[in-house]
Formats: structure tokens, C-alpha cells, sequence
């Protein structure tokens, strides 16, 4: 079992055949951030969207927690739904940034990486001020943090209030020592060679409006055949404001890569 963590990881699946694909969420969310992706790919694929530890109903982690135990424990979750089975790896923000980790766990099982909400960061600027803001306004700071990761035109929508709420009532399970402990993980500077060794196909969806899409040319420039799509006018979680194009470039992708098990 992933170390630092007291217990395997909660998660949703949806379909019943075909090839895996493993979603992890970003802060402040929680799995639920995949609705439409879980709705809409579970056509064709086994889908599996995890909670990472301290977040929607996953267990809390301990001192000295690592991204590389978070990222064990998200193939525990895999491995206990479908086991040993070769995954499409989708991730948004700290998913995003896990994700590669997953695949230097496990090479030879990651058959692709969708990457969103995120860029190449060495700074890491924005994580103690994370952490001040969860450590003076607590747990509840969630439901303000997820219009964050919003575009301002998305956030005045009912839309952008159900998936605040949604997250928020789940706060009686959310852990914030352990929400903390993840952003100190992601703190740790990564191996020079963490982004130019990745062997498998890769993408990179970036909203317009998302504060992190100027630094994702960066990122798709270290990873090798790294691809891009921008979804103009989403924000940092474009996968809830724009469904429909965010699904159109997964499906390509995979698609060019002869990864989607649909013909045509």
C-alpha cells in the first residue's frame, strides 16, 4: 500500500468495456469534476475517476507525504478496479502534475497522457499562497476556490454554483492537513529529466483564460512530441466549461495515436 496514506483511494467507475482511462481531479475539486468526461467516454472506455487523498471522500494522509506515494495509490485504485491493466492517464492542475509521476511508476502501463490546467512552473509561486489560504480560512475555503479555477464569465453561471456547492457539501469528509500536505509534495522540485523522459503520446489542453496556459507552451516544449489544443475562453478546470471541445480533442488525439477502440 502507497506510503503516508491510511487507506486505498475512493473512486467512480462508469463502462463496461473497453480500454481504461484513469481521471485524477484538481484543487479544490474532487473526482465529481469528470462528470462529463466520465458520461461521455464510458462509450468506449472503462473509466475510473479517483480522489486524492484529504478530497471528496478519500482517506487523509500523513507527515511527509510524497507525489510519488499520491501517484501509487491512484494505480492501487486502478489496480483494485481493473487490475494490471494499461491506462490512459487524464489529469487537470495537481492531477496534471501527478499524472507523469504515474507514468514513472509505470512506463510500460501508460498508454497516454492528457494533461490540462497546467504548465511548467520551476518557482511553484502560487503554493504558499495556497497554503496560507487554506491555513487561515480552513476547509471551507474550497467553495471559493473553485470559481477560482474558473473563467469570469463561467463563475456567474448556475453551473459554476452547482459544482461549488457539490464540492463544498463534502467537506465533513475533506481532510485539510492532508490538502496542505499535498501542496507541500507538489512543492519538491522534480528530476531534471522528469518531462524529457516521458516515451508516450501526450497532450496538453489549455484554456485561455486560464492563469497557468501562458507557461503550458513551456511544458509541451519539454515534453518530447508533447501535442497542444487551446480551448479559447475556458479557464484552469476547462473540462466543465467546454465538455463538448475538450472531448472532441481527447477523442482526436487518441484517435491519430490509435488509441480510441471505436472504427471510424
Amino acid at each position: 500500500m502507497a506510503a503516508h496514506i491510511d487507506g486505498p483511494l475512493y473512486y467512480e467507475r462508469m463502462g463496461r468495456t473497453g480500454p481504461v482511462m484513469a481521471f485524477v481531479h484538481p484543487n479544490p475539486m474532487d473526482q465529481s469534476c469528470w462528470i462529463f468526461q466520465m458520461a461521455h467516454m464510458s462509450t468506449w472506455f472503462r473509466c475510473i475517476s479517483i480522489d486524492l487523498p484529504g478530497y471528496g471522500r478519500s482517506p487523509k494522509a500523513g507527515a511527509g507525504l510524497r507525489m510519488q506515494d499520491t501517484a501509487q495509490a491512484c494505480w492501487e485504485a486502478i489496480d483494485e478496479a481493473l487490475p494490471g491493466e494499461q491506462a490512459i492517464l487524464v489529469g487537470c492542475s495537481v492531477g496534471s502534475a501527478l499524472v507523469p509521476h504515474m507514468y514513472h511508476l509505470h512506463p510500460k502501463r501508460t498508454k497516454a497522457m492528457i494533461l490540462s490546467g497546467t504548465g511548467y512552473n520551476p518557482g511553484k509561486e502560487f503554493i504558499p499562497r495556497r497554503i496560507k489560504a487554506y491555513t487561515e480560512r480552513g476547509i471551507g475555503y474550497r467553495w471559493d476556490y473553485t470559481f477560482e479555477d474558473l473563467s469570469p464569465a463561467f463563475r456567474a453561471t448556475p453551473l459554476a454554483m452547482f459544482f461549488a456547492d457539490m464540492f463544498a457539501e463534502r467537506n465533513d469528509k475533506a481532510d485539510l492537513e492532508t490538502i496542505i500536505r499535498q501542496f507541500e509534495a507538489y512543492k519538491v522540485a522534480e528530476a531534471e529529466d522528469h518531462h524529457s523522459s516521458i516515451a508516450c503520446p501526450t497532450i496538453i489542453l489549455t484554456g485561455s483564460e486560464d492563469g497557468t496556459h501562458p507557461s503550458s507552451f513551456a511544458l509541451k516544449a519539454r515534453i518530447p512530441g508533447c501535442e497542444m489544443k487551446i480551448l479559447h475562453g475556458a479557464g484552469h478546470a476547462c473540462q466543465i466549461e467546454q465538455p463538448w471541445l475538450f472531448d472532441r480533442f481527447m477523442i482526436k488525439f487518441l484517435k491519430k495515436h490509435r488509441l480510441f477502440p471505436s472504427p471510424g
